[in-house]
């Protein structure tokens, strides 16, 4: 009775209705405008920073995935571990991983610049000289750090087993998870896990949403809070130097309070991962390394980390703000 009262009731007013299809093209029309008032060149930057610095970079970034997943086994120096790889894989062992890599890191920082410009004018209004506070920075961050985690998870679960396949163990594994390249491992992880082998790390990697919020967070205040020090416009242009130096100190103290979910996401997105969740990795990373565990490959990471965010911020604020 209820039912047939409103449907009777939204028929017989047809003002009602309109009004919220107005409300509904309304409210659709806003956020196709404020898609059009972000520029497509936070896209280009984001992409034209992700591959340059980890075309530069990846050798570090193959070694902090390696250190991450050394199951308690006697670790080695920086430098060894370099020595060790090429000793027995060549050179070309140092970029093992480097076209999922390449292009998960310049799609990944393409959409996560073109989402947070996206958001941070929506909040805005399309005023682009409104200030806003920290925590619409930290909201904006979060929200395209998940939207950008859930179009390339499938892509990092790929470079992080291309990383830590070793040519050695070609003929030894199950040939279901030795993967010939990027393709290869795309075709088999679909065939014998299906869509869900694909977001295999995706819980820990939502703490990499918290990370890359924190540390965009930061970077805006710094611009901000330096800019009001000089006493001109919060959103005054920087010289290189400055940017260089905002994005190292956001990149630092972003670093070292979110690594820990870095080694539990790579120990999950390892095809010889035998945890059965998040939890269970956590605890028995604990149990068997102690705390440390959760800080393995630290070194390489704030070694690769550094620079590359700096090159990131560095072209990316080149290219946008000239």
């Amino acid at each position: 009775m209820s039912q047939a009262t409103t449907t009777s009731d939204t028929a017989s007013d047809p003002t009602s209705a309109n009004m919220k299809s107005s409300n509904t093209s309304a409210t659709f029309a806003g956020m196709m405008s404020t898609f059009r008032t972000v520029k497509y060149e936070h896209l280009v930057a984001g992409i034209s920073g992700g591959v340059v610095s980890t075309l530069i970079l990846h050798p570090l970034d193959l070694l902090k995935i390696r250190f991450a997943v050394d199951y308690g086994q006697q670790s080695t120096g920086v430098k060894q571990a370099f020595q060790k790889i090429i000793r027995s894989e060549g050179m070309s062992g140092l970029y093992k991983g480097v076209a999922p890599n390449t292009v998960g890191a310049g799609s990944a920082w393409g959409f996560y610049f073109l989402f947070y410009q996206t958001l941070k004018a929506d909040k805005q209004h399309g005023d682009s000289l409104k200030q806003l506070s920290p925590a619409d920075h930290l909201i904006a961050a979060s929200q395209a750090g998940i939207l950008t985690l859930g179009l390339t998870n499938p892509i990092w679960v790929v470079k992080t087993r291309l990383c830590l396949q070793l040519e050695q163990k070609a003929g030894a594994v199950d040939s279901t998870k030795y993967y010939s390249g990027m393709s290869d491992a795309f075709r088999k992880i679909f065939k014998h896990e299906g869509v869900k082998g694909f977001y295999k790390g995706f819980t820990p990697g939502l703490f990499g949403v918290l990370h890359g919020s924190v540390q965009f967070m930061a970077y805006e205040e710094i611009k901000t809070k330096y800019n009001q020090y000089k006493k001109q416009p919060f959103d005054a242009k920087l010289s290189s130097v400055e940017y260089l130096g905002a994005a190292a100190i956001s990149k630092l103290f972003a670093a070292v309070t979110t690594y820990p979910y870095q080694v539990i996401r790579a120990r999950l997105q390892d095809a010889n991962c035998s945890y059965t969740s998040t939890a269970d990795c956590i605890r028995q990373t604990v149990r068997n390394e102690g705390v440390r565990g959760l800080y393995k490959g630290m070194t390489p990471y704030l070694v690769h980390v550094m620079p590359n965010i700096c090159l990131v911020f560095f072209i990316y604020e080149k290219i946008v703000n000239g």
